[in-house]
């Protein structure tokens, strides 16, 4: 890096991308009918109930993996401005839930929205292959103008150099304009963020992305002309939308923000536009990622004949699309923003710590066991096969990317749950294992025996500030997984 905070291209750039919105949508329209006022046009993404930044970050980076073959990140970096956690790191839950080596570090940055940036530039400036990854869940006072235009989602870039993978887009280069003005912030456990007069938050980041892309330009010898996709992303709308305007950019160069259809989701935004955006890039086309945050991050990229044949797990655009209406009540609820009546059962208790050290393959990974002499799968792992046969004979059997049938299920309106009711079901998995389970992401009314169904990382619930995480079962419903089933 040159002494002006400059990044010279070194051949390294991204390996692999993936993103994950959660299948929920908020209808702006439906706000101002409860709150008195808010709302907008379009919808935004709302993560469910049994969801936090951790969760979707797993979601994004099993995305990303599994559509990148022979990926081996040699460190995992963590962004999110609403942590599961304070004075733990939240990284080492999604290390686990990837079955990523013990030496691989893992790494939160958080607390602002540019820490993102941060840690793609730091990814993109060293040595080794790391896996970037941000996720994070937008909340606002009911009727605020950020409740309307957050979003809840993840994203995930894997990055490293020639010697890990073809690289899908090469960075050629990139500037920062660092400015130290308050015109957002919010103070820790406070559920809204306060902002300055618009004009003045405007004013300061225009400044700093102007700064930050005709340095980037010099940087790389690049003209505006020469850019064919750019995307901006920001938390101030008027300045991201100010900005683009002042790129110089060619009709029709600028990208979608995605505002209009999720939302802006924060510390995942970067990562989600650059996502989509390579997604529609062709081999040859220089991309351009601006960040507005305490500043500016601009990043220059190339994509390469890789590109061409990359194929996302799950497209943006498919995502975009697959989402299902959530009631604004539910949503309130959901947040903490509306007290309901809780359900008439004893809180779970406490997850022990040490019990889930014991176990960590099978509550993270979801790893079970087949039995060597047999071939009976067991979920959860056992040490003597429902065959019979030797005691500790068995080998691991990862089951996270395994889809699985539904044979029978109930609808349990007695369990706890935040949003009852529950529904469990019996599920045949495709490697020969069989689960009772929860079902996640869908209505008890649409359950039926023979649905294709899909593991996916959830918290299953929260006492005295310790997190269960493990793994639910959503239906099948992207293209790709309908091909796999």
């Amino acid at each position: 890096m040159t002494t002006d905070g400059t990044a010279v291209s070194t051949g390294r750039g991204i390996l692999g991308y993936g993103a994950y919105l959660p299948y929920r949508r908020l209808d702006r329209k439906t706000i101002a009918a409860v709150a008195g006022t808010g709302g907008g046009r379009g919808t935004r993404t709302v993560a469910s109930f049994d969801e936090d930044t951790t969760t979707l970050g797993v979601e994004a980076a099993r995305n990303t993996l599994r559509a990148t073959p022979g990926a081996d990140p040699r460190a995992l970096l963590f962004a999110t401005v609403a942590p599961a956690y304070t004075d733990r790191t939240n990284a080492t839950a999604i290390h686990a839930a990837l079955r990523l080596d013990g030496s691989v570090p893992a790494m939160d940055a958080g607390g602002s929205v540019r820490s993102a940036a941060g840690l793609l530039r730091l990814a993109l400036t060293g040595a080794d292959s790391a896996l970037v990854v941000g996720a994070d869940i937008r909340v606002g006072l009911p009727g605020s103008p950020d409740e309307a235009a957050g979003g809840d989602g993840a994203s995930a870039l894997l990055v490293g150099g020639p010697a890990d993978g073809p690289v899908l887009a090469e960075y050629l280069g990139g500037a920062a304009a660092t400015a130290e003005f308050v015109d957002r912030w919010r103070t820790p456990g406070d559920v809204r963020s306060k902002l300055w007069e618009e004009k003045f938050g405007e004013n300061n980041y225009l400044a700093a992305g102007r700064r930050a892309w005709t340095d980037a330009l010099k940087a790389t010898g690049l003209t505006a002309d020469g850019v064919d996709h750019a995307v901006v992303a920001g938390l101030h709308g008027r300045a991201v939308a100010g900005l683009g305007r002042r790129l110089g950019l060619r009709e029709g160069v600028l990208g979608d923000d995605l505002s209009g259809t999720v939302g802006n989701t924060g510390a995942a935004h970067p990562g989600l536009l650059l996502a989509a955006t390579l997604e529609a890039a062709a081999p040859g086309a220089v991309i351009a990622l601006v960040v507005l945050s305490d500043g500016a991050d601009v990043f220059l990229f190339r994509a390469g004949e890789a590109l061409a044949a990359y194929r996302p797990t799950r497209t943006v655009t498919e995502q975009i699309a697959g989402g299902a209406p959530l009631p604004y009540g539910k949503y309130l609820a959901w947040r903490g923003l509306l007290p309901v009546e809780p359900p008439r059962r004893p809180e779970p208790a406490r997850t022990s710590s040490s019990a889930a050290v014991r176990s960590v393959d099978w509550k993270y990974g979801f790893v079970g066991a087949r039995d060597r002499e047999s071939g009976a799968v067991h979920l959860p792992p056992q040490r003597v096969s429902m065959t019979g046969g030797n005691l500790d004979d068995m080998e691991p059997v990862p089951t996270a990317d395994v889809l699985g049938t539904v044979k029978t299920f109930t609808v349990d309106r007695m369990a706890y749950s935040p949003s009852p009711p529950v529904v469990f079901a019996v599920v045949d998995f495709d490697n020969g294992g069989r689960l009772p389970i929860e079902l996640t992401d869908m209505d008890a009314s649409e359950v039926a025996i023979g649905d294709r169904v899909e593991p996916t990382f959830r918290r299953l619930g929260t006492a005295d500030g310790i997190h269960n995480y493990f793994w639910k079962a959503r239906p099948v419903r992207t293209a790709r997984a309908a091909e796999e089933a």
